[in-house]
C-alpha cells in the first residue's frame, strides 16, 4: 500500500460524491494508515476551498463517520477548482502540482470521474491539458458507470480515455463488484469442489439474478429518464453478477486472468431472443399505504418517454458448461422488496425413493447469494422432520457476513483500496463493457412497455418467461423461505 496519495475527484460536489465516495475515501485513507493525503474537488460552479472543505465535513458527518478517522482526513490538504473556462485546467494542473510540492507528495494521483457519460470526452481532454496524466509517481484513472449509453458511445469513451490512459491504468467502476458476498464468490465457486464439482450444466437446473428496489425515479428522474432499467442496471450490475456466476476458473488469481474469463462469458452468450424479454413501467398506485404516481407522472420524465423501469430476460451460454441452462436475470424500480440475490436451483434427485412417486415432496437443493439487505450465503436441504415420520421439510445451512465480519468495510471502500493498492480484480475491461452493450443493444429500444403496480414482482407477463421450465420466479420478500422450487 501506497504512503501517500492526491486525489483528483471530478465532480466532487455531487450526490455521489456526498454521499458515497468521501465517506468511504475517508475510510479507505485512514483504515488503510496513509500518512500524507490531498483532496482537490472539481467541479463547474465556484467555490473556494474553506467552503469545499464545509462540503467534505458535512458528508462524513452524514455518513456517521467516526470522529477520530474524519478529523484525520480533513487534516491533509483539502483544495478546490472550479473547471470550464479557458485555461481552467491548466489552473487546475498548477494547483495539484503546487500541493504536492509543498505537502511532500510523492505524486500517486487518483483521478476520479464522479461524472456523467456526456462529460467524459471534455474531462479526459482536461486532464491531458492539464498534465495531470503524467506525474512522478503512479496515475490511475477512475470512470463512474455507466460506461456509455449504447456500444457506439462505449467504444467512442474507450477511445477517448485510450488517448491520454493505457488500460492499465483505467478502472472502471461497477460498485457491486465490491460488495463482499460478490468478492467471495470466486473464492465459494472456486475453493470449495463441493461446489465447483457441480456447477453446471449436469446438475444446476437455472440460476437466478435479481436486483429489486423499492424506490421510484423521483428526485433523479432526470438522470433515470436517460437510462432506464436496461442500461442503468441490466447492462452492468447484473451482467457483472452473471459473468462471476457462469466464467470457467482462470489460469490464475490475476486480474487480466479473471476478466479474460468474464469476457469468455459474454462473447458465449446466445442472441436474446424477443420472446425472452420483458421489459415494463411501474403505474400508479397505493404501496404500504402510500399512493405513487405513475413513472410518466414523476417530475422530470418526458410524457413522450420509452424508457423502462423493469426488465426481465431469459438468457443461455453457449458452452460447454452452461449450454441448455437457462439464467433469468430481473430488476425493476417500486418494487414489493429492496433484495439483491442469485438463486441457484439444483436439479431434482432423479428417484424418489422416501414416498411414493405421487406424493414426492417436489423440493430442490437451492443455493442463495443475497448481496442485499442482509449479506449471506443459504443453502436449502431436505432433512426429515423430528418425531415418527419420514415427512420431509426444507432448512437453510446459512452464513451471515454480519456473524464473522462485524465491521466490513462498504463497496466502495474496498474499491478504493483496490485502486490505491493497482489491483483491477474488480473493474470492467474495455472489452467486457464493449461485449455486454454488444449483447443488449437489440432490447435498448423496446417500446412494449408491460404496466406493473407499485409493490408488486412487476409485470404478469414475467411468468411466462419461466413457464418451460419446472421454476418459478423466487418471491422478492424472501427467497430463504421459497421452499416450492
Amino acid at each position: 500500500m501506497t504512503s501517500d496519495v492526491t486525489f483528483v475527484i471530478f465532480g466532487a460536489t455531487g450526490s455521489l460524491a456526498r454521499t458515497k465516495l468521501l465517506p468511504s475515501l475517508a475510510r479507505a485513507v485512514i483504515g488503510n494508515g496513509i500518512s500524507n493525503h490531498a483532496i482537490i474537488g472539481v467541479g463547474t460552479t465556484n467555490r473556494s476551498n474553506e467552503e469545499f472543505r464545509d462540503i467534505v465535513r458535512a458528508s462524513l458527518d452524514d455518513a456517521g463517520i467516526d470522529l477520530e478517522c474524519a478529523a484525520r482526513f480533513l487534516d491533509g490538504t483539502i483544495a478546490y477548482q472550479a473547471v470550464g473556462g479557458p485555461g481552467s485546467y491548466v489552473s487546475l494542473g498548477d494547483l495539484v502540482h503546487t500541493i504536492e510540492s509543498e505537502t511532500g507528495l510523492s505524486g500517486n494521483r487518483v483521478l476520479y470521474l464522479a461524472v456523467p457519460p456526456s462529460k467524459l470526452d471534455t474531462t479526459v481532454d482536461g486532464i491531458a491539458e492539464s498534465g495531470l496524466d503524467t506525474s512522478p509517481g503512479w496515475t490511475r484513472l477512475v470512470v463512474e458507470k455507466p460506461f456509455g449509453i449504447d456500444l457506439a458511445t462505449a467504444t467512442e469513451s474507450n477511445r477517448t480515455i485510450h488517448r491520454v490512459f493505457s488500460e492499465d491504468d483505467v478502472y472502471r467502476i461497477d460498485h457491486y463488484l465490491g460488495k463482499e458476498t460478490v468478492r467471495n464468490l470466486l473464492v465459494f465457486r472456486f475453493a470449495n469442489a463441493l461446489f465447483e464439482h457441480t456447477w453446471g450444466r449436469g446438475q444446476i437446473e437455472s440460476v437466478e439474478i435479481t436486483v429489486a428496489e423499492t424506490d421510484g425515479a423521483r428526485g433523479r428522474a432526470a438522470y433515470y429518464d436517460e437510462s432506464g432499467a436496461v442500461r442503468d442496471m441490466l447492462q452492468n450490475h447484473l451482467t457483472q453478477l452473471l459473468t462471476l456466476v457462469a466464467m470457467e476458473p482462470p489460469v490464475a488469481m490475476t486480474a487480466d486472468a479473471i476478466r479474460t474469463e468474464k469476457v469468455k462469458v459474454l462473447q458465449s452468450a446466445r442472441p436474446i431472443d424477443p420472446d425472452d424479454v420483458v421489459i415494463g413501467r411501474y403505474g400508479g398506485g397505493t404501496f404500504n399505504g402510500t399512493s405513487f404516481d405513475s413513472y410518466l407522472d414523476e417530475p422530470g420524465v418526458n410524457d413522450a418517454s420509452i424508457t423502462p423501469t423493469f426488465v426481465a430476460v431469459r438468457m443461455f451460454i453457449d458452452n460447454w458448461r452452461w449450454q441448455g441452462v437457462p439464467f433469468y436475470l430481473r430488476t425493476g424500480k417500486m418494487m414489493s422488496a429492496r433484495t439483491t440475490h442469485i438463486i441457484v436451483r439444483y436439479a431434482r434427485p432423479p428417484v424418489c425413493l422416501v414416498h411414493a412417486p405421487d406424493a414426492c415432496p417436489g423440493h430442490q437443493n437451492i443455493l442463495i447469494l443475497r448481496l442485499q439487505p442482509d449479506e449471506r450465503f443459504d443453502l436449502l436441504i431436505d432433512v426429515k422432520e423430528p418425531g415418527d415420520t419420514l415427512e420431509i421439510i426444507q432448512i437453510p445451512l446459512t452464513v451471515r457476513y454480519d456473524d464473522i465480519l462485524a465491521d466490513a468495510p462498504d463497496a466502495y471502500q474496498t474499491l478504493l483500496t483496490d485502486v490505491m493498492e493497482g489491483d483491477q480484480t474488480l473493474f470492467v475491461r474495455s472489452d467486457e463493457v464493449e461485449a455486454s452493450w454488444s449483447l443488449y443493444e437489440p432490447i435498448l429500444d423496446r417500446t412494449d412497455l408491460a404496466t406493473y403496480a407499485p409493490g408488486t414482482d412487476g409485470p404478469d407477463s414475467t411468468a411466462e418467461l419461466v413457464s418451460t421450465f419446472p421454476m418459478a420466479w423466487t418471491p422478492l420478500s424472501g427467497p430463504e423461505s421459497d421452499s416450492s422450487g
